[in-house]
């Protein structure tokens, strides 16, 4: 998770999807379903809280989609998930969720989420392919699906999962210098976690390490 080194964001639109394609595959890691592979992040401390919880608690294989949607200065589309869920109230989301049986792969289920909260039809969305399988401290396994999202779409918020839809400039959430870096204390350790500020929104947790993913996997050499 914390890497050292910083790549210039100047690539355009066209250069970030052709090296995203070049880069990303759709092989499933069998760490998505499999106990006894832990996703680790590169981070001492978070690795060993992974490790434990692995040991606590089920599997929950999940899947979100990085929708970056195709403007002449492209955007990735976010939520805000609604103030009244009992997991993650109020937090700056992908379109996503849970794996369900009858999903027909981690593809399938990111785009139904995306049509579930946000209305967001298949149509308008190129899958490209997978980024690293990314763990989380609540028992979640997600697989990310960066897709390239064609203008013209409009969107129906399901209240009940989402308070808002936004955009953010792919530009500001791929310049490393405003990848913040926080800390805090969980089971006596000190874990990591990236933080990106946009605006009045804070986007962590989850959300911002598996951007900083992104960045990692497409611009760094």
């Amino acid at each position: 998770m914390v890497r050292t080194g910083a790549a210039a964001t100047t690539i355009g639109a066209g250069e970030f999807f052709d090296r995203a394609r070049e880069r990303l595959r759709f092989d499933i890691p069998p760490g998505l379903t499999d106990a006894g592979i832990v996703p680790l992040t590169g981070d001492d401390d978070n690795d060993a809280v992974l490790r434990t919880i692995a040991l606590e608690t089920p599997i929950r294989p999940a899947a979100v989609l990085i929708p970056v949607i195709a403007r002449e200065q492209p955007t990735v589309l976010l939520t805000q998930r609604a103030a009244h869920l009992k997991e993650h109230a109020g937090q700056i989301a992908f379109p996503g969720g849970k794996i369900d049986a009858t999903d027909a792969s981690p593809i399938d289920a990111a785009l139904r989420e995306a049509w579930e909260e946000v209305g967001l039809t298949r149509d308008f969305v190129e899958p490209i392919g997978y980024l690293d399988l990314y763990g989380t401290s609540f028992g979640f396994r997600i697989l990310p699906t960066l897709a390239r999202v064609r203008p013209g779409f409009d969107l129906r918020i399901n209240t009940n999962e989402v308070d808002h839809a936004f955009e953010v400039p792919l530009s500001f959430l791929m310049n490393p210098l405003n990848h913040k870096l926080g800390r805090k204390q969980f089971r006596g350790r000190t874990r990591s976690f990236y933080e990106m500020p946009f605006a009045e929104r804070n986007i962590w947790g989850a959300t911002a390490g598996i951007l900083r993913v992104l960045y990692e996997r497409v611009y760094l050499k």
